[in-house]
């Protein structure tokens, strides 16, 4: 297969224009289609002689792939794989691409704003003096973020970023890490310690792992407990990392002070949400990845994995390499195209 034979398939996806994709998808001579498949039936019609996809939000499972004979490439715009089933697609020889450190700036710095917003109380206090009211009690206590500890959950990119941020504002920075030695006194720069020292210290905490088995509701109700009472949740990573039903039943009962979410168990969050009625919560509809700088390099590295598999060559950025080059579909991928 020459590049020119490839067709490259947008199964779903909400951005407001995709002239990225298209200029390199031209300039390789490969077919792009764009489509809004709104249900699994949906998608494989739509890319039933599909080389590769590229996906959003769609579950990509292994009934879809069964169902597409051709694929040989999954490209997901972001930089989680959790609505893809790579154990399915490694055992069928098809690559799972992401783009893992896309949005490093722009998801730390969403984070740190969140934090400052939740920490002063900015967004009450905006909606106070739209409305004719200047309510400092509302918001108090205030406190400066020097001498604050500042707890980071998950210290990869993301996290490593945030914490050097919120460093640079004068908290005390401390992180924890799964992948980090046991008994390490500190992790990418910062100081290490066990996630029940994290909560019991730390007065923001900010989440920054993935969505895996291991992690989904990491904060539940017993870690909240362990929580200082005048903690802040922030979290970017995925809306099921939290319980929840945990935190609302937190914030409820006064355990913890506040929350700033960027990231829903269901998305878009539902009108009317127990999370929507705390004015000490800050809420965003799962946009930290965003900067016009992001919203491009996502974009062109997508599609430039997918193009890079379905012409032979080891893409920048897969989940499982060791289907390059293995029986099965991409059996000559990772050698010369």
């Amino acid at each position: 297969m020459t590049v020119s034979d490839v067709r490259i398939v947008i199964t779903e996806c909400d951005h407001d224009s995709f002239a990225a994709e298209h200029e390199i998808a031209d300039a390789a001579g490969a077919e792009l289609v764009l489509t809004q498949s709104r249900t699994s039936a949906e998608l494989v019609a739509h890319a039933i002689d599909a080389d590769a996809i590229l996906v959003q939000y769609a579950p990509i499972t292994a009934e879809v792939m069964d169902a597409l004979p051709r694929l040989r490439v999954v490209g997901r715009y972001g930089v989680g794989v959790d609505s893809v089933d790579v154990a399915a697609a490694t055992a069928r020889g098809i690559a799972v691409c992401n783009v893992p450190d896309y949005g490093t700036e722009s998801v730390s710095d969403h984070a740190i704003g969140l934090a400052l917003a939740a920490a002063r109380g900015i967004p009450r206090l905006d909606r106070g003096l739209r409305a004719g009211s200047f309510d400092l009690p509302a918001v108090r206590p205030l406190f400066q973020t020097r001498g604050r500890v500042f707890g980071v959950i998950g210290m990869g990119l993301i996290g490593t970023a945030t914490a050097r941020k919120a460093a640079g504002l004068g908290y005390e920075v401390i992180g924890y890490d799964t992948a980090a030695a046991p008994g390490a006194r500190s992790f990418h720069g910062f100081p290490s310690v066990s996630l029940d020292e994290l909560l019991a210290r730390a007065q923001v905490i900010s989440l920054h792992t993935p969505l895996t088995d291991v992690t989904r509701h990491l904060i539940g109700a017993a870690q909240l407990a362990r929580m200082r009472s005048d903690a802040i949740l922030v979290n970017t990573s995925r809306g099921g990392v939290v319980d929840v039903d945990a935190l609302v039943e937190a914030l409820r009962t006064g355990s913890i002070l506040g929350a700033a979410i960027d990231v829903h168990e269901t998305e878009p969050l539902p009108p009317g949400h127990p999370l929507t009625t705390f004015d000490s919560v800050v809420l965003t509809p799962h946009l930290a990845w965003y900067t016009e700088e992001s919203y491009d390099e996502l974009k062109r590295r997508t599609i430039a994995n997918a193009l890079d598999v379905c012409a032979g060559r080891a893409p920048r950025d897969i989940v499982n390499p060791e289907v390059l080059g293995a029986p099965g579909r991409n059996n000559a991928c990772g050698v010369a195209a």
